[in-house]
C-alpha cells in the first residue's frame, strides 16, 4: 500500500512540474454537464456520455486546448496553487476561451476513488466534468 502511494506521489508530482515544461496530452472516456437555473441553483449533473477525445495543456504556450467535435481552445491567464486535501489534488487554472469568456479549468485526482481523474471547465452559467486518464 505504501509503495502504491508513493508511486501516485511522483506520478502526481511529475504531471504538475511537467505542466510547465512540455505539452500534455490527456484522453477522456465521457463527459458530464450542470446549468445553473434562474433561481441561481445548479441542476443535476447529466449522466456520463462517452466522449473519447484528447485534451492538450501546453505551458509554453499558456494554452489548452479540447480537441471535442466543436475545438475549444483556452488561454492560460494564470496558474492557481496546486492544493491538496484529504479526498483530491486539484490543479487550477484561470482562463479564457476563444469567445473571450472566462472560466476556471481544473485537474482533480479523487484520491479515495482509486485515484480517478477529471477535467473541470467551470464557466458561471455551466460546468463540464470529463472523466481523464493519460
Amino acid at each position: 500500500m505504501k509503495k502504491n502511494l508513493v508511486f501516485v506521489f511522483f506520478v502526481f508530482i511529475g504531471f504538475v512540474s511537467s505542466l510547465q515544461a512540455q505539452p500534455i496530452s490527456i484522453k477522456t472516456s465521457s463527459v458530464s454537464f450542470t446549468e445553473r437555473t434562474d433561481k441561481n441553483n445548479w441542476t443535476k449533473w447529466s449522466d456520463f456520455v462517452k466522449a473519447e477525445i484528447l485534451i492538450t495543456i501546453d505551458g509554453k504556450k499558456n494554452r489548452i486546448v479540447v480537441n471535442s467535435p466543436e475545438i475549444q481552445v483556452f488561454t492560460i491567464k494564470s496558474y492557481g496553487d496546486k492544493t491538496e486535501t484529504d479526498t483530491d489534488k486539484i490543479i487550477p487554472f484561470d482562463c479564457i476561451d476563444n469567445n473571450g469568456s472566462k472560466c476556471k479549468i481544473f485537474v482533480i485526482t479523487r484520491k479515495k476513488e482509486a485515484n480517478r481523474m477529471q477535467f473541470y471547465i467551470n464557466y458561471s452559467d455551466v460546468k463540464f466534468v470529463y472523466n481523464i486518464y493519460n
